[in-house]
């Protein structure tokens, strides 16, 4: 049977949270590579650079049309569009989405219980365009 990895729990940074739950996640190591804090019942949206990126096919992760994706987007310019479209987003680096060999990390779109992943991904994509300035 597989055993489950339980979350080391932190103190964020010395904040008190009511109604949050602080964690941070464990390499493998003992080096904890990404904290936050997370609302029981709150949505996350994972939003990785192959979505919005025009040079990959659909069958390799493209989830916009080709006119609308841009070459070659990075996690910061996709959390800064998760931004202005109005959701909380955490840059997590060193992460790979399965279809890629290099780790060019992923955003979580928090608080997204008002969309769709679909809707989200072309507001996003819309806005990472706006924020390279195409």
């Amino acid at each position: 049977h597989r055993r489950r990895r339980r979350p080391v729990v932190s103190p964020c940074g010395g904040l008190r949270h009511t109604d949050a739950i602080c964690v941070a996640s464990p390499d493998g190591n003992g080096n904890a590579l990404t904290t936050g804090c997370v609302t029981p019942g709150m949505v996350e949206n994972v939003l990785w650079p192959a979505y919005f990126d025009a040079e990959l096919p659909r069958s390799d992760g493209r989830r916009l049309p080709a006119e609308q994706a841009v070459p070659e987007p990075t996690v910061d310019e996709i959390a800064q569009a998760v931004q202005q479209v109005g959701y909380d987003a955490t840059i997590e680096r060193g992460k790979a989405y399965s279809r890629e060999y290099d780790a060019r990390g992923r955003v979580l779109a928090q608080g997204t219980t008002d969309t769709t992943k679909n809707d989200l991904v072309r507001a996003v994509g819309a806005y990472v365009a706006v924020v390279r300035g195409e």
